[in-house]
C-alpha cells in the first residue's frame, strides 16, 4: 500500500487546514455550532470556493477527487477544527446523485445544499428496516412516515429520502417545504431535524436504491472515521501540551510515569485508528469496501471514546469547562460512534460477512 500523500491532496489539506485555523477557531465554532441555524452561511461559501465539495466527486462527474483518500483528506481537517458545517450530507448526496446519473454541479459548487434522510426511530442504521412508505398516486409519488436525526435538514435546499414502495427501497427527492421539519441542535454541535411526511409530494430518483444507499452509507462511515482521526489528533496534542505545562509537586505532571504510560497508550490507539482508516480508504470501490469500513468504524468508535475519556480525566476539571476545547472534542468523539452505525452495529456487519453460508 502506498502511504505517500499526493501533491494535490497535500495542497488541499494545507489550504483547508489553514482556512479553518484562521477563520473557524473554537470560539467561533462554538458560537455557530450550538445555536440556530447551526452553520455559518459565509463560511459555507468559503469552503465551497476552496473546492472542498469538488474533492468529493471524480473528474468525470465534475469534481477533482472522489477517491477514498480525497474524502479522508477533507474530513480529517474538518475533524481537527470540529467544523459543524453540513459537509457529510453533501458527501452522501454526491454518492447517491452520482449513482442516479444526476447533475452534480449545483451541489459541488455549494449553490444547492442537500440533506439525506435514511434513518428512522426503529431503523436507525439498516436500510432494509426502513418503513417510510412511497405510493404512486398516478400523478406523482407521495411519501408517508418519519425520518429521524436528519443531519443538515435545517439548512437543506433539497432532501433525498429513502422509502419503501412495491418494488423495494427507492430514493426520492423533495423540497423542504413539502415536509414538516423540526430542527434542533445536536449535543456535540451542528444541526439535525426530525422529518414528518404525510402524503408529501416527491420525485422518484431511483426505484431500486438499496445498493446505492448502502454505498453512500459506507462512504459516510469512512468520512466519520477520518473526522475522528483528525479530532483525536487535535485532542491528543492538547493533552500532551497540558501534561508538559501543568505542574504538581514542583514538576510538570508529564514527568510522572503513570501519566506517560497512559499518554503512550492513547498515541498507539490513534495510530491504529489512522492505519485502519487508510486501509478502508484504499478499498473503497472494491468488494471489500463494506467490510473494511465496518472494521474501521468499530475500532474507531472504541478508540475515540477512550481518547475522550482519558483526555478529560488527565486534564482534570478544566477539561469539563465550556471555554476549554477538550470538552467539545470529547463530545464529538463520543457522538461520532452513534452516527451511521455504532460499534455494535458494525461489529455485527463484520461477523455476518465472516459467517459461512449454509
Amino acid at each position: 500500500m502506498d502511504f505517500e500523500v499526493s501533491e494535490d491532496r497535500r495542497m488541499l489539506a494545507d489550504s483547508l487546514g489553514r482556512y479553518l485555523s484562521d477563520h473557524y477557531g473554537i470560539e467561533h465554532r462554538n458560537a455557530v455550532a450550538y445555536d440556530a441555524p447551526f452553520h455559518d452561511a459565509q463560511k459555507w461559501r468559503d469552503l465551497a470556493e476552496l473546492g472542498v465539495l469538488y474533492a468529493l466527486a471524480p473528474e468525470d462527474r465534475g469534481g477533482f477527487g472522489g477517491a477514498g483518500f480525497d474524502v479522508v483528506t477533507v474530513f480529517e481537517q474538518l475533524g481537527r477544527a470540529l467544523c459543524p458545517e453540513p459537509v457529510l450530507p453533501q458527501l452522501l448526496a454526491t454518492r447517491l446523485l452520482m449513482a442516479s446519473g444526476a447533475d452534480l454541479e449545483p451541489l459541488l459548487s455549494g449553490a444547492t445544499r442537500y440533506a439525506v434522510a435514511i434513518g428512522e426511530i426503529d431503523a436507525p442504521y439498516a436500510v432494509e428496516d426502513i418503513t417510510t412508505e412511497a405510493t404512486d398516486s398516478g400523478g406523482g409519488w407521495r411519501l408517508t412516515g418519519r425520518k429521524s436525526v436528519v443531519y443538515g435538514a435545517e439548512a437543506a435546499d433539497r432532501i433525498l429520502i429513502a422509502a419503501r414502495h412495491a418494488g423495494g427501497i427507492g430514493l426520492f427527492e423533495i423540497a423542504p417545504g413539502n415536509a414538516d421539519i423540526t430542527a434542533y441542535g445536536m449535543i456535540d454541535g451542528g444541526g439535525a431535524g426530525e422529518m414528518f411526511l404525510d402524503k408529501s409530494e416527491a420525485v422518484l430518483v431511483a426505484g431500486d436504491a438499496g445498493a446505492m444507499l448502502q454505498d453512500a452509507l459506507d462512504w459516510g462511515a469512512l468520512a466519520l472515521a477520518a473526522e475522528a482521526v483528525g479530532a483525536m489528533d487535535a485532542a491528543n496534542a492538547m493533552l500532551i501540551d497540558y501534561l508538559k505545562t501543568r505542574k504538581q509537586f514542583g514538576r510538570p505532571i508529564g514527568g510522572f510515569q503513570a501519566l506517560q504510560h497512559r499518554a503512550v497508550d492513547l498515541g498507539i490507539e490513534i495510530e491504529q485508528a489512522r492505519s485502519i482508516t487508510i486501509l478502508a480508504a484504499s478499498r473503497m470501490g472494491t468488494q471489500a469496501q463494506s467490510r473494511s469500513v465496518s472494521m474501521a468504524k468499530n475500532l474507531i468508535g472504541r478508540a475515540a471514546r477512550l481518547v475522550a475519556e482519558e483526555s478529560i480525566q488527565m486534564q482534570g476539571g478544566i477539561a469539563m469547562t465550556w471555554e476549554y476545547p477538550a470538552s467539545h472534542y470529547a463530545k464529538r468523539l463520543v457522538m461520532i460512534d452513534h452516527q451511521l452505525g455504532d460499534t455494535e452495529f458494525h461489529l455485527e456487519r463484520v461477523m455476518a460477512d465472516l459467517r459461512p453460508a449454509r
